[in-house]
């Protein structure tokens, strides 16, 4: 039987005030976001937890968020923010070229140096046109201003009025909407409403279906129907257990 580490949730509506950007699919020069939000984007922008402004060395080789989310993980935590009715978008065009008198289209990237030309047509490989993961031209596809997420938000904790969300830290307005105790439910067959993080689902629980959400940096499911031990808040149900990176914990 599972026990319960919150002893009361609280229901939040973000809205969003600006556009909202994130990578969620990336096909040809077009950078999706789905109608989702994250709950580890969530803990990052509520201030829960910080993260290095640049990382350097071997901490850009992999994400950290199981050692990020470790010290908060017996107090805290939310669920990915679901959408409230049908979510609109928005697509603009980004254009980072040089404007520069002279620029050639290199691997995936513009240089500007000119004096790498000659080095090129001698057959050698300039500095300034090697490969880069940062792209300079193409579309993006964002979340709308005003539209509306909600998600649960477990223990207690104040949150703040706003937060910045996204790749370009857009306003978002956080609303509670309500309280409620948390309470256990014994092992039975249940189905959950809420979006869920693949990563932090307990490994107790049998999933039995549900749909799934591609996106980094873990997947999303949504209307999972389960058999395990369950928690109720209000009229809302999600499974027991829910952990920052449980399922990885789990397996160690």
């Amino acid at each position: 039987m599972s026990t319960i580490p919150f002893q009361q949730a609280k229901l939040v509506e973000l809205y969003c005030l600006e556009p909202v950007f994130f990578a969620s699919r990336e096909l040809s020069d077009t950078y999706y976001t789905e109608g989702v939000i994250g709950n580890y984007a969530l803990t990052y922008a509520l201030g829960r937890v910080n993260s290095p402004y640049r990382l350097q060395g071997e901490a850009t080789g992999r994400p950290t968020y199981k050692e990020d989310f470790q010290p908060i993980a017996q107090d805290f935590y939310i669920l990915p923010a679901s959408p409230i009715g049908r979510v609109t978008f928005r697509f603009e065009r980004f254009n980072a070229l040089s404007d520069a008198y002279w620029y050639a289209m290199t691997n995936n990237r513009v240089a500007t140096a000119r004096e790498d030309l000659p080095l090129q047509r001698q057959g050698k490989k300039p500095s300034s046109f090697r490969p880069s993961n940062f792209p300079q031209t193409g579309r993006l596809r964002m979340i709308e201003r005003r539209n509306k997420f909600q998600t649960l938000v477990f223990g207690n904790h104040q949150l703040p009025n706003y937060i910045r969300l996204g790749k370009f830290m857009s306003k978002v307005k956080v609303n509670v909407l309500n309280e409620f105790p948390v309470t256990l439910l014994p092992e039975g067959e249940y189905q959950s409403q809420h979006y869920l993080n693949a990563a932090d689902l307990p490994q107790q629980i049998e999933t039995l279906a549900f749909d799934l959400i591609s996106i980094p940096p873990a997947p999303i499911i949504k209307n999972l129907r389960f058999r395990g031990a369950a928690w109720q808040v209000g009229q809302m149900i999600v499974p027991a257990g829910l952990h920052f990176c449980g399922r990885e914990n789990s397996n160690e």
